[in-house]
């Protein structure tokens, strides 16, 4: 894979691009996340290394800037020394995929950038069909959801959402399979912007009896997004 690295220290700069060149990635790094930006909008990388603080731009705005911006979700790991439970919450919600404590272990960010790749690849697939449930019609492929025809802007992360919860219309979706396949994280790390992020699903694509489908919550368990009919109908 073709990865960014943003990070200031160069002992470490050093150890994680051998790392990644030891297992057959291609390492660019970057030391102010200004020029990082400068670079996305020129080229697409596969996924992005940041650093919470860095000089200049910090990774912290690289990933607001990234979700508000590239229209092909990139997968983001946080390195990070922060490991507070609001700052860990604060890296989720800006749009971060998964995240690290320092001092960085090998294996285990090997493991994560695998195991964040494969979510990824099996999350956007090019070349899967739509879903088309009432009004509303779920594109994978260009990752966009309709209602009545009209494109709904959403995130990366409300469209990975949506698209889990129409997967599985009629069924629970828990709280811990939510959190594990979209964030791939367990609920108790992500409680708050997990409930948020539902929140504006439901109001962006206008889920409501009258379009024909309804989300729900499940006390104890999760959500469940259920078909009551065709709009068309009625």
């Amino acid at each position: 894979m073709k990865i960014a690295y943003l990070e200031d220290d160069e002992g470490q700069v050093e150890h994680v691009n051998k790392l990644l060149a030891s297992r057959g990635h291609e390492c660019y790094p970057f030391t102010d996340g200004s020029q990082l930006i400068r670079r996305l909008k020129r080229e697409g990388f596969d996924m992005l290394l940041l650093d919470w603080q860095v000089p200049g731009v910090s990774g912290h705005q690289v990933t607001l800037w990234a979700r508000a911006n590239l229209g092909e979700h990139v997968p983001i790991i946080f390195m990070t020394s922060r490991s507070l439970e609001e700052d860990i919450v604060a890296a989720l919600s800006a749009g971060a995929d998964d995240y690290m404590i320092k001092p960085i272990r090998k294996a285990e960010l090997m493991a994560r950038i695998d195991a964040l790749a494969r979510r990824t690849n099996q999350h956007s697939p090019r070349n899967a069909e739509s879903i088309e449930l009432g009004r509303y019609r779920i594109d994978p492929g260009t990752r966009t959801c309709y209602v009545g025809g009209a494109p709904i802007e959403l995130t990366s992360r409300e469209f990975d959402l949506a698209l889990l919860m129409f997967q599985h219309v009629g069924r629970i979706l828990s709280r811990e399979h939510i959190g594990g396949t979209v964030w791939g994280q367990p609920p108790s790390a992500i409680s708050r912007t997990l409930d948020t992020h539902v929140s504006r699903v439901r109001a962006k694509l206008q889920l409501r009896p009258e379009n024909g489908l309804r989300l729900t919550p499940v006390y104890g368990h999760g959500y469940r997004l259920d078909l009551v009919g065709d709009p068309q109908d009625s």
